[in-house]
């Protein structure tokens, strides 16, 4: 048949061919285009975060290397000078202990707490939470002067340590560790798994850990990063109840030695750092989830995926 003109000056065979403009994209083309321009804002955005939280630290790594004058060599004096310095030691030791003593507090705390009302008292939900963010709306030093006489008791009568400090700690991470294993406990049926355990014969200690635990095991894990990294840096309540933990002992270092406190900084930064890594590698789910092809069973009236035979 022939080219019949139209009305336009066009011709049938032209308005029935596909459109060839170089211009125009195929679907396939525009999803690759789309993923090319999200991969390079992520690109994008991974590096600007990455010089926000780089460009500090390194310049404080420098600093530290610095010699006595303008035209001393570089050394690393500074950071030799953490193992050496016995009071940065103890108050490293004994920051570490503050934090798992506070992990371990606020897990047996506020898990199970959490767990019973959410299953026995739902309507004290409001309350609890509200309790437990109240430590937010109140500022540090209020809640050191309000915490002072309570030390001044516990000092002679109980203990004078400095491990003390865990339960103004305890209090301090409430909030944050609240809302991390809130938002754990409402990824799961904790209604449905714990009433399969008990009626299995499981007690609560057993549902606890066999149960609750593995199924908000990464909740877990965030909730005990939050409390470490904030007692790791906190001065206000050591410093006013007159207890020496890190961040205390990286003041006095430097009122002496500038560079072994801006090492030991560093030093402290990287090594939340490290945690926060082994903690995500860690409390990473597996995949449960196969693969269709790998799932898929022949049956009556399902060819087989390897084709006939």
């Amino acid at each position: 048949m022939s080219n019949q003109p139209l009305s336009g000056g066009l011709l049938l065979g032209d308005a029935a061919a596909p459109s060839s403009a170089p211009g125009s994209l195929r679907p396939g083309s525009l999803i690759r285009a789309r993923r090319i321009k999200l991969q390079v804002f992520r690109g994008v955005v991974f590096l600007v975060l990455g010089l926000f939280f780089l460009v500090p630290i390194g310049a404080m790594f420098e600093f530290s290397t610095r010699g006595d004058s303008v035209s001393a060599p570089r050394t690393l004096d500074s950071w030799t000078a953490i193992v050496k310095v016995p009071e940065l030691t103890d108050a490293l030791t004994a920051s570490l202990e503050l934090a798992a003593i506070t992990a371990i507090a606020m897990l047996v705390l506020l898990l199970p707490t959490m767990v019973w009302v959410r299953l026995r008292l739902p309507r004290l939900n409001r309350i609890v939470e509200f309790i437990c963010l109240l430590p937010l709306t109140v500022p540090a030093i209020a809640l050191v002067v309000g915490m002072v006489p309570l030390y001044r008791w516990i000092g002679p009568n109980l203990s004078d340590s400095i491990l003390t400090l865990s339960f103004a700690y305890l209090i301090l991470v409430l909030p944050y560790t609240y809302r991390t294993l809130d938002a754990g406990l409402a990824a799961i049926d904790l209604k449905t798994l714990t009433e399969a355990a008990r009626g299995l014969g499981a007690g609560w200690g057993t549902v606890m850990l066999r149960v609750v635990v593995p199924n908000m095991s990464s909740a877990i894990l965030n909730a005990c990063l939050l409390a470490v990294a904030l007692v790791l840096g906190e001065f206000t309540f050591a410093n006013l109840l007159a207890f020496e933990n890190l961040q205390v002992a990286i003041l006095y270092i430097g009122l002496v030695s500038a560079g072994t406190s801006v090492a030991v900084a560093v030093a402290s930064l990287l090594f939340a750092f490290v945690l926060l890594m082994i903690l995500s590698f860690v409390g990473r789910p597996k995949s449960r989830v196969a693969r269709a092809e790998d799932t898929i069973i022949p049956g009556p009236m399902m060819p087989s995926v390897s084709g006939p035979k």
